[in-house]
């Protein structure tokens, strides 16, 4: 009585996830497999622009900090030329 029992609850559950399949289940999937995919290729879309990016580009005063530091202008020089790029 109880192994009929037992095949009768088997089969339950086989119909169950039958009609799961049939019943949408399968476009659950396809959506979840989309959303997978799609976050993998965003991903790589994301590094990929991230390496190609070119180096941020220098400020005017970083550049007349450098010129200054390699002697290519006074210090007057570059106290005025600060100063108007401050202003």
């Amino acid at each position: 009585m109880e192994n009929e029992e037992d095949e009768h609850q088997l089969q339950k559950e086989a119909e169950m996830h039958w009609m799961d399949w049939f019943g949408g289940g399968w476009i659950m999937m396809l959506l979840w497999w989309g959303l997978i995919i799609a976050g993998i290729v965003l991903l790589v879309k994301w590094i990929t622009e991230q390496k190609s990016q070119s180096p941020r580009e220098e400020s005017a005063l970083e550049i007349l900090k450098k010129r200054y530091a390699r002697g290519e202008i006074t210090k007057e020089e570059f106290e005025q030329m600060k100063k108007d790029l401050l202003n």
